[in-house]
């Protein structure tokens, strides 16, 4: 539908195994873009999503590279894009997706310990700048166009008790992706965020975890969030990764050409602000 053919796509965060990182890779492979996938490496192993997801590209008819790097160090993303570049020549989609995991920042902020805060600062905001500022270099010095898709949160436009890490994390996306739509818009290069809804990824264990009051089982929290959701949610279900990477394909296309510095919300009209 949006013909990515010849496009290559850089999709950070993309191990999990239910995540919208592996959900946006395999959307914008479908649509014909080959894509490099990153996550983050342990000092032992590699987490083992990045060789599943590759498998599940090639089997679409396109090429994909794994990538290992932390998108908070600035020389590891150096190194991850000149991979990049020399697998494919080019990359004209970056997808921003790499994100903190949650846990420890889930508290009152006079709980809250300065590392958990910091972590998820660097992860979400540090990192989102750093490979867009090395895609966008890249993306002007080959004579500009190109999308950057910045994912930001329905919690980056309103504040929510035990998430003040996360929100301030992902308000910063949302000024970030304005700021930098500004001045990327003479080279053609769109930036723009999507800010999804509760997800029932990986992710929403460890916040079950984190969340769950005294004496009650972070499973059984984990059923009360999603039903919360449910409930609150005009159209009547979560957000669904599909929801989001088809998002995501639409402004990495021609068809999302005119669309820039704008942060759309995919959460079935939870938000309507």
């Amino acid at each position: 539908m949006y013909h990515l053919d010849g496009k290559v796509a850089l999709v950070t965060g993309a191990a999990g195994a239910q995540g919208l990182g592996r959900a946006i890779a395999l959307r914008l492979a479908q649509e014909g873009a080959d894509v490099v996938v990153n996550d983050l490496s342990e000092d032992t192993e590699p987490q083992p999503g990045l060789p599943a997801i590759v498998r599940e590209i090639e089997a679409l008819g396109r090429r994909a590279l794994p990538v290992y790097a932390d998108v908070a160090d600035a020389r590891q993303v150096d190194a991850m894009l000149v991979a990049a570049l020399e697998a494919f020549g080019r990359v004209d989609v970056l997808v921003n997706n790499a994100g903190a995991p949650a846990g420890a920042d889930r508290v009152p902020v006079v709980e809250l310990d300065e590392a958990a805060f910091d972590l998820v600062l660097r992860v979400n905001v540090k990192g989102t700048f750093l490979c867009s500022r090395a895609v966008a270099r890249h993306m002007i010095e080959r004579g500009g166009c190109g999308r950057t898709i910045n994912v930001s949160s329905v919690s980056g436009r309103v504040g929510i008790a035990k998430f003040a890490a996360y929100c301030a994390s992902k308000f910063a996306v949302r000024g970030f992706t304005q700021s930098l739509a500004l001045e990327l818009a003479r080279h053609q290069i769109t930036v723009n965020a999507i800010c999804p809804g509760l997800l029932a990824t990986e992710r929403i264990d460890d916040m079950a975890t984190a969340l769950a009051p005294p004496g009650v089982d972070a499973s059984d929290y984990r059923e009360t969030m999603i039903a919360d959701s449910l409930a609150s949610t005009p159209l009547g279900r979560m957000t669904e990764t599909s929801d989001v990477a088809n998002m995501a394909a639409f402004l990495a296309s021609d068809q999302g050409a005119f669309i820039t510095g704008a942060s759309l919300t995919v959460d079935g009209g939870l938000r309507l602000d």
